[in-house]
């Protein structure tokens, strides 16, 4: 005999109300971003930084960069409301993760195993 579904049976995160966030938060999150668009434009153009440090500095920033938009703007936080979207942005960065990885090996390899260019020209002649 067949089940009938009741109205409670949905998919997580189906029915849910959305949370959405205040002004308050979207303005916090706005002025970290700024101010961090503006560290950023400060660590490139001063001396701030010793010159080699400098893209070391630059990627911590937009490593907070990006953590101030997953929180502020997308509401992805810890709780056990948001365990899909934590999930999802985990498996997102392992996609990325694995083509830049793989990408950048690919082209080692092929970097590797090419003719110089020398020998190149030698045969055309």
């Amino acid at each position: 005999m067949e089940q009938q579904a009741s109205s409670t049976d949905q998919a997580p995160g189906v029915g849910d109300p959305e949370h959405s966030g205040s002004l308050a938060t979207y303005t916090a999150g706005l002025g970290f971003a700024l101010l961090l668009t503006g560290a950023s434009f400060m660590v490139s153009q001063t001396d701030l930084l010793w010159p080699p440090g400098v893209p070391a500095g630059l990627a911590v920033l937009a490593i907070a960069q990006m953590g101030v938009h997953l929180v502020f703007f997308l509401h992805i936080g810890t709780g056990p409301d948001n365990t899909n979207n934590v999930l999802a942005l985990a498996f997102g960065l392992l996609v990325v993760t694995l083509i830049v990885s793989g990408s950048l090996w690919i082209m080692a390899h092929l970097n590797a195993n090419m003719m110089p260019a020398s020998a190149v020209m030698e045969m055309q002649r």
